[in-house]
Parts: C-alpha cells; structure tokens; sequence
C-alpha cells in the first residue's frame, strides 16, 4: 500500500509538470522573483499557449496510442509532444507517458499512467457541431469500437471520456421564444440518444 501510494504522489508530481518544460526548471534556479528581468517574464509568458489546459488520466500507460486515436477523430489535430518516464524503484517502478495533442484549436494534456483513476459524467468535453452530417461523424467515431451511447447528446469515447455532441441549432429550438418550440425540443431530446434535430422541430 505504501509502494502504491508513492507510485501515485511520483505520478502526480510529474503530471504537475507536463508543458513547464524549461521555464518551469529556470524557476527553480532562482528562488528570488525580484531579480528576474521583466523582459525574462514576458519570454515565460508568451511560451504559455493555453493558459488553462484540460489533463486527461488515462487508463493506459501508453500515451501516443490515446493520442493518435483522438488526432484519428479530429482530422485537423496534432501531436505537439510526447515524453515517456519510470518510476524510481522505491515508488515500485513501472513506466507511464505523457503527451500533449491540439484538437479542434485546444491543448489537451494526456497522462497515460495507469487504472488509478477514472473518468466519469460530472465532467464532458462539448462538441458545437455544424449541422447533422457533422453530428452523425462525431457520434460515430467517438461511439464505436469501445465507445458508449448514453442519452440526449451524451456519449464515451473508449477510454471513458464523456462527450456531449451537440449541433448549434439544437440551443436555437430550446431556447426559442415561442413556448411550443421550446417544449417539444426539450421533450424529443430526452428520448433521444444522438441529438437528431430534425425530430425537434
């Protein structure tokens, strides 16, 4: 129990550290934040692409896998790093990787380290779809081979992660002014699994 917890404290250290890259070790050499140049700050600053990014723990500790399934989906993605680690022996060894995709204009960071923990339905990635066909693609490539439908837009994909696929007219029909509108979209939604609109209107 011991080897376990300090295998996932490791993890979870180097998973803090994922996208840092030099300016998070330049940190650590100098622990006076006065006597770094303002020109010093606006260098860090600017290697910083996404100020917030989501951080996927995967079940897998094969990083490069989970990200070339979801660059498989997302046409318009790419790989922007992969880095592969061990664990030192007193955390009970083992290896784990990370890896850092672009999908859709957004950093996602993947931390592929094994089954000590899982996803589950209070958080979801939303996906604003175009119309029906762009719908239908995402449903499917996320739903098949280990994927998951569940109900009124919401999916998983095959590592777990929920997904709600959802076109940008459904929120017109459910948000519309006229009261009728409004109530047969809600109701059409909550028998459907993929949101088919043309059962809303």
């Amino acid at each position: 129990m011991k080897a376990y917890k300090l295998k996932f404290l490791t993890v979870l250290v180097i998973a803090s550290l994922i996208g840092c890259g030099d300016s998070q070790q330049n940190s650590h050499q100098n622990n006076n934040i006065d006597t770094i140049s303002n020109e010093t700050l606006v260098k860090k600053q600017n290697m910083i692409t996404q100020k917030i990014t989501p951080s996927l723990w995967v079940e897998t500790t094969d990083a490069k896998a989970v990200a070339d399934y979801y660059l498989y989906i997302f046409k318009d993605g790419k790989l922007k790093e992969h880095h592969k680690y061990t664990n030192p022996p007193e955390a009970g060894g083992g290896k784990f990787e990370t890896a850092i995709i672009e999908i859709a204009g957004m950093e996602l960071s993947i931390l592929a380290a094994g089954p000590f923990q899982k996803f589950n339905e209070s958080v979801s990635l939303v996906i604003n779809t175009i119309d029906q066909a762009e719908t239908d693609y995402y449903w499917n490539a996320l739903t098949i081979n280990g994927g998951q439908e569940s109900s009124c837009g919401w999916c998983k994909d095959k590592y777990g992660l929920s997904w709600q696929v959802v076109p940008v007219e459904y929120f017109d029909l459910i948000n519309n002014a006229d009261l009728k509108v409004r109530e047969k979209a809600m109701k059409k939604t909550l028998q459907q699994k993929k949101i088919i609109l043309a059962e809303l209107k």
